[in-house]
């Protein structure tokens, strides 16, 4: 038998993420060696246990699956990374790549498919849901700049512009040219639509 995969479980909803441990514990060659619930503790975990492979869900309190993939990247790049998600948002896909994740497959896969998902990133294949990825090239590239999808971020929770200037060391004409610009790429009607519209295609 080929050497175990030592697998690191991120997934904020506990029944998930023991579902998945204790169905990947059955595959003969994966043990699932660390589970956090949080995205800030994939790294610490990741470091303690010496893991091969990380499974990471997307939306986690402290730091996204996609943030988290991407701090792996940079500190632990041997670490390969799939990326889970129950959102099929296409924008997520392209973010989760650009960010360093070698798979990307929805959370409602069979158990068989994700345990060969990590035998072939520790291989170095990348492996794509196929429907996701069909998505994600229907929809194009995010059309916003990372300074409009912070800004679209920053005003999600109705913030004026004069706060959103505040929080961000703006002027308020800056952030109202910034606000226009998104608003017009995404053809929305106002800014809780254009914010709306980016969440639901994966790119804020």
């Amino acid at each position: 038998m080929s050497r175990m995969i030592k697998l690191l479980l991120a997934e904020d909803q506990s029944m998930v993420r023991e579902a998945l441990a204790a169905l990947l514990g059955l595959e003969p060659d994966i043990e699932v060696v660390a589970q956090v619930a949080r995205g800030d503790e994939v790294l610490a975990a990741a470091r303690a246990h010496d893991v091969d492979v990380a499974l990471l869900d997307i939306e986690m309190p402290g730091m996204t699956g996609i943030e988290a993939a991407a701090e792996l990247r940079d500190a632990l790049p041997d670490v390969k990374v799939v990326v889970l998600t129950t959102f099929g948002r296409p924008g997520y896909l392209r973010r989760a790549m650009e960010s360093g994740a070698d798979a990307f497959l929805v959370k409602d896969a069979p158990a068989a498919q994700l345990a060969e998902a990590v035998r072939k990133v520790l291989d170095g294949e990348r492996v794509i849901d196929p429907i996701l990825a069909a998505a994600a090239l229907a929809n194009g590239a995010n059309p916003l700049t990372d300074r409009e999808r912070e800004i679209l971020r920053a005003a999600a929770d109705g913030s004026t512009n004069a706060e959103l200037a505040s929080a961000l060391h703006l002027s308020q004409g800056t952030v109202r040219n910034y606000l226009s610009t998104a608003i017009q790429k995404l053809t929305a009607r106002n800014r809780a639509e254009a914010v709306l519209m980016a969440r639901e295609k994966g790119w804020l």
